[in-house]
């Protein structure tokens, strides 16, 4: 595969799997010392890959949970955010100036941090009551964040009575990395193919819905607007009928993302639609990626775990097209702001 090291691939997702125990254990603790509510405080990219994880508790659990604009909390407040919170910060740096923000905020309203970092010795691993370093890279961070913040999800919901297959799911969880790299292998060939066909593309119309509207909203902005410079216009699929359908015509790019949970007659629905009104849609469905030994139940929870695994192999042959490495950057970490 193309500028790719499966050693070290496998390495980053099975230690994020790896922390299931202890991040179980940080969970229970939290709520045996009082915990009455979650919040995701990620900024950027890592906030988006919370999503996932958020909308699960809200949609499916009794425990309440709060996805919010981080910097916006540090300014306003929030009225739930208090000594009973559990706070999960995510942050592949360690370093992100907002998010060190939100963890200093929140220690001083007494809520209990959780810190998801891939480097030691930052501000977010010291300053967390819990910190789970993870070494990853931009190329491997996405599987990782959402298998984390899924593994705390199910671990609220597995203590709250809501979720008695935490222990069946982590052992599918601890296949999954394998069964990722597979995935990889097999669609190599697809990918440049792809890669090649959008090399050239002004515009793209992402969209999904359910679980996959996370990672087509990331891989908009994270992806092809930062890392490549290419305009996006990232919308969820329920939202598609209600302003962005005006903007499709012939010669217009739209890339459906569709997973496998309740969400996905509404990407189907988009589906139906674009073919009489542009030649370029592109969909990319988990129903047609094999994972051996993961059963279907898993497979509605991993849907954007999916995704990432084959748009980094999307990105790896991208960024060769069109001479455009994903680390070159215009004002990202380089001027003040």
């Amino acid at each position: 595969m193309l500028n790719f090291d499966e050693k070290r691939f496998l390495r980053i997702q099975s230690g994020a799997v790896s922390h299931a125990g202890g991040l179980y254990r940080a969970v229970q603790e939290c709520i045996e010392q009082g915990a009455e509510n979650l919040f995701f405080l990620g900024t950027g990219g890592a906030a988006i890959l919370m999503m996932p994880a958020a909308q699960l508790l809200q949609r499916q659990s009794s425990f309440p949970t709060f996805l919010e604009m981080t910097a916006e909390v540090v300014l306003t407040g929030h009225r739930a955010l208090g000594p009973k919170s559990i706070v999960v910060v995510p942050s592949l740096s360690g370093t992100t100036k907002e998010s060190v923000a939100a963890m200093e905020y929140c220690r001083t309203k007494g809520a209990k941090v959780i810190s998801l970092i891939g480097h030691a010795e930052t501000p977010l691993a010291k300053g967390a009551d819990y910190a789970f370093v993870n070494f990853a890279e931009d190329d491997t961070s996405c599987e990782s964040f959402y298998l984390q913040s899924l593994i705390i999800a199910l671990a609220v919901m597995n203590l709250h009575g809501e979720y008695a297959d935490f222990d069946d799911t982590i052992q599918e969880l601890v296949r999954l990395p394998h069964a990722l790299l597979s995935i990889k292998k097999a669609y190599e060939e697809k990918a440049e193919r792809v890669a090649e066909e959008i090399k050239s593309e002004p515009y793209h119309i992402v969209t999904g819905a359910g679980s996959t509207w996370p990672e087509a909203f990331y891989y908009g902005m994270c992806i092809l607007e930062e890392m490549q410079w290419i305009r996006t216009r990232p919308v969820h699929s329920s939202d598609f009928f209600h302003g962005t359908l005006e903007l499709v015509e012939k010669g217009v790019s739209v890339l459906l993302f569709k997973g496998e949970d309740a969400a996905r007659p509404l990407v189907e629905r988009v589906e139906r639609f674009l073919p009489e009104y542009t030649d370029k849609v592109r969909v990319f469905d988990t129903v047609e990626f094999e994972l051996p030994g993961i059963s279907d139940k898993v497979r509605t929870l991993i849907s954007p775990v999916i995704l990432a695994t084959i748009f980094e192999r999307i990105s790896a042959h991208l960024e060769v097209k069109r001479n455009h490495p994903l680390s070159t950057r215009r004002y990202y970490k380089r001027v003040a702001y």
